[in-house]
């Protein structure tokens, strides 16, 4: 691929990301579902990530890490790196041990979801922000509400994929 085609590609790509955004920031955050609603920017980094490998993954991990920092207020920094590297390992994971399809997608969606959650019932639990069961009827709702998402973030960034080429980048 030529430079303007790597370019292109990552365009459409960020193009991409913007809508799966405004539907996570502006629409789905004022209908919450139990109290709840979805996180679909990971979901966008893992179908990236499944669909391009794991340099790809990388930094399309840190450019959602980066925009998840600078859109929702209370980052500390950390989704920048953590996102970066999430993005390396279900690339890799995709590439190496899963196939690069929707059912890759889901497993890698769904640890990606139970890694950030994982990480809010402790910090909650360290700061004595709730009790555990509390935590729990939080973030259970949350990931599965967020896995309900899947599809449709699957099959926009699929057909970005399909569009804009998905040679490896070398």
């Amino acid at each position: 691929m030529t430079r303007r085609d790597l370019f292109h590609k990552w365009a459409v790509y960020g193009l991409g990301l913007l809508p799966v955004w405004l539907l996570d920031a502006y629409i789905l955050s004022r209908y919450p579902l139990l109290g709840v609603t979805p996180m679909l920017l990971p979901l966008a980094a893992a179908a990236v990530a499944v669909l391009e490998g794991a340099r790809a993954g990388t930094g399309f991990g840190l450019a959602v890490g980066l925009l998840w920092e600078l859109a929702y207020p209370g980052g500390f920094g950390g989704l920048v790196f953590g996102m970066a590297l999430a993005g390396m390992a279900m690339g890799a994971l995709a590439q190496y041990a899963l196939s690069q399809s929707f059912p890759g997608h889901l497993v890698c969606s769904a640890c990606l979801l139970l890694a950030l959650d994982g990480l809010r019932v402790v910090r909650g639990l360290l700061t004595h922000a709730a009790s555990l069961p509390a935590l729990l009827r939080v973030a259970a709702p949350e990931i599965l509400w967020s896995m309900a998402w899947a599809l449709p973030v699957w099959l926009l960034f699929r057909a970005i994929h399909r569009r804009v080429g998905g040679a490896a980048l070398a």
